[in-house]
């Protein structure tokens, strides 16, 4: 693929995350012990300050009493499975009613995805899942509900760029003056993706959930249909912001594999 780069600046975008989770609070509804463990390891590994690990539903209800950042719920426990235990959070009105929660389980058909998400999830992942997924999936809960938290309406700027979420326009400030960056539906959706994450990564599995919706599955060769995508938008980009220079050039880069990133371009001068 044109462009691929292992990282940026030969930093690893992962270990960037620590930023991101620096002090934060998980709340893990998971009964198999050693998934229990491996998950909450690798969270405070990645920068957690937190991990608060529950078996049963009923124990996640009464740990709900505190705040957390973010809710990690497997769907099949005993007792109260991970989706009731959810909708019974929500409804509580506690302050973790409206608090991030990804189901991590092994009902992953589509039939059961619809459910989680219906029922209150802001993401849904079947098991088994890496570790660099849950790491990118949660990082982009959380920067969704901090931008919750802020203005309503405003802007996202990244260097010379400026996406207007409501207007649905990508605007690049060059020399001569803003102009409108010409971009199709999917191509706004992908460099809405990219953008939000703010230099972080964001994994080919992400960016096809959120921006194929009219995709009802997932086929074997979306990567090469993701990887098409990106290689044209990246010569577009290049095409309408040629005064970035060659060494910005693609704007678009590849972490690690199956990770994409929007370059930071905070520092750049003109």
């Amino acid at each position: 693929m044109d462009g691929e780069v292992a990282g940026i600046d030969g930093d690893d975008p992962f270990a960037q995350l620590r930023d991101v989770f620096a002090g934060r609070r998980a709340l893990l509804l998971e009964d198999d012990p050693a998934l229990s463990e491996h998950v909450a390891e690798r969270l405070l590994r990645a920068g957690f300050g937190s991990v608060e690990r529950v078996d049963s539903g009923e124990a996640a209800i009464a740990a709900a009493a505190a705040p957390f950042d973010v809710l990690i719920l497997d769907r099949l426990t005993a007792g109260l499975d991970g989706l009731e235990t959810l909708k019974r959070v929500r409804a509580g009105g506690g302050p973790c009613a409206d608090a991030p929660a990804l189901m991590l389980t092994a009902l992953g058909g589509e039939r059961q995805k619809v459910e989680g998400l219906l029922g209150g999830a802001d993401d849904y992942l079947s098991k088994p899942v890496g570790d660099e997924e849950l790491l990118a999936r949660i990082a982009a809960q959380l920067r969704r509900a901090a931008r919750r938290a802020g203005p309503v309406g405003s802007d996202l700027v990244n260097g010379p760029f400026r996406l207007a979420f409501g207007a649905r326009t990508l605007k690049f400030d060059a020399p001569g003056g803003a102009r409108l960056i010409d971009l199709s539906p999917l191509e706004f959706a992908i460099v809405c993706e990219l953008m939000t994450a703010r230099g972080q990564p964001v994994t080919k599995t992400m960016l096809w959930d959120r921006c194929w919706v009219e995709w009802r599955f997932l086929p074997d060769n979306f990567v090469n249909i993701i990887d098409a995508r990106i290689s044209a938008l990246r010569r577009r980009l290049k095409e309408q912001a040629p005064e970035l220079g060659e060494d910005l050039h693609p704007l678009i880069v590849s972490a690690r594999s199956q990770s994409l990133i929007f370059r930071d371009l905070s520092a750049w001068t003109g």
